[in-house]
């Protein structure tokens, strides 16, 4: 049987808000919590850095760019509230690919803050704020430096980065706790880099299904690097 009186597991979560897979397994995360003694920390990871063609503009060299965008309001709610943050990427993450609004969009972001009782002057206040490149690029840097290479990212206690795990829908009830457990047990075992479920075409299908609102909401074309 689960303890659920032991001292909290301190994890990071690594996420993009662009990222559908991240913010499937975010879902996940949260419910987990509500059963498991965790604590999570939210740190940054950016796909238009690590996706970036050589030649464009760094995500830091814009004013604002979608994903790094709402990632630095993130980081200026995260100086004074991790559950701010949270709030902020479970909102902007559900308004994306749920909901199939823009929060990429600063007006957008700046609604999503008022709708969850956030001060929406925090995104221009972040855009002015040129520090709020250097708290991102930082988490980010972290990831890559560590051999990671998209979101989302876990990194359990004594370093261990686990990439995933990589679900849609975001499991629920015990399928949620089951899942955790097994999370954790890959973990724990050195040397264990992958395991992995080919998909079918039944399967892509599905995932198209899930991901609808993210691909009717984006402003971008999606390209990814292939993982090491």
């Amino acid at each position: 049987m689960r303890d659920t009186t032991a001292d909290p597991m301190r994890i990071a979560f690594h996420f993009d808000v662009l990222c559908p897979w991240a913010y499937q397994t975010s879902k996940w995360i949260r419910t987990v919590r509500e059963s498991v003694p965790l604590e999570i920390d939210w740190r940054f990871f950016s796909l238009e850095e690590i996706n970036r063609e050589a030649g464009k503009k760094h995500p830091w060299e814009r004013e604002w760019s979608y994903g790094w965008g709402m990632l630095r309001v993130a980081a200026l709610l995260r100086r004074t509230s991790m559950d701010d943050c949270d709030r902020f990427y479970e909102a902007a993450g559900r308004a994306l690919h749920e909901e199939g609004r823009k929060p990429h969009r600063p007006e957008v972001a700046e609604e999503i803050c008022r709708e969850v009782g956030l001060d929406p002057t925090v995104v221009q206040a972040a855009i002015d704020d040129r520090t709020t490149h250097d708290e991102v690029k930082a988490d980010h840097d972290a990831v890559v430096a560590a051999g990671g290479f998209g979101v989302p990212t876990i990194v359990f206690p004594g370093d261990r980065h686990v990439y995933g795990p990589v679900v849609a829908p975001a499991p629920i009830d015990q399928d949620a706790l089951d899942l955790w457990d097994l999370t954790v047990a890959y973990a724990k075992v050195p040397y264990l880099y992958e395991m992995k479920t080919p998909k079918t075409d039944d399967d892509m299908t599905h995932i198209a299904d899930v991901f609808r609102p993210y691909f009717d909401a984006r402003d971008w074309e999606s390209r990814e690097k292939p993982a090491r």
